[in-house]
């Protein structure tokens, strides 16, 4: 099995439940991302090389980690710094019901575009 599913199907409840919810919504609207194993996490790449986002469940909350989303406009205030971060944001989710799939999507669209940029560069 691929060690990034693994990752996410041995995750305890309810991280294991938020990580599936996130799978789902990110692979419907961005069939283009491919999920790989890095740093002991799934991270979601645009191509082999430009990683998009990371999935990571710590003690109380998943991590939905954005690379360059120091960029972003969060428009929604829902982007989280912490941890000393410098380019990246994430949302956190406690329960699968903290979710706003509008959020995400919006989120991860901007991502996408700023992302996409970037690799023109």
């Amino acid at each position: 099995m691929n060690p990034a599913l693994e990752y996410i199907d041995n995750a305890p409840e309810p991280y294991r439940s938020i990580m599936l919810h996130l799978q789902v919504v990110i692979e419907a609207h961005f069939p283009e991302l491919q999920l790989k194993y890095k740093w002991s996490l799934p991270f979601y790449y645009i191509g082999d090389k430009t990683m998009f986002c990371f999935l990571n469940y710590r003690k109380t909350f998943v991590d939905l980690g954005m690379t360059h989303a120091i960029e972003l406009s969060n428009k929604h205030q829902a982007l989280v710094a912490g941890e000393g971060r410098k380019m990246l944001r994430s949302l956190r989710f406690k329960t699968v019901d903290d979710i706003d799939d509008e959020i995400l999507i919006e989120t991860l669209e901007e991502l996408m575009l700023l992302r996409k940029s970037k690799m023109k560069k």
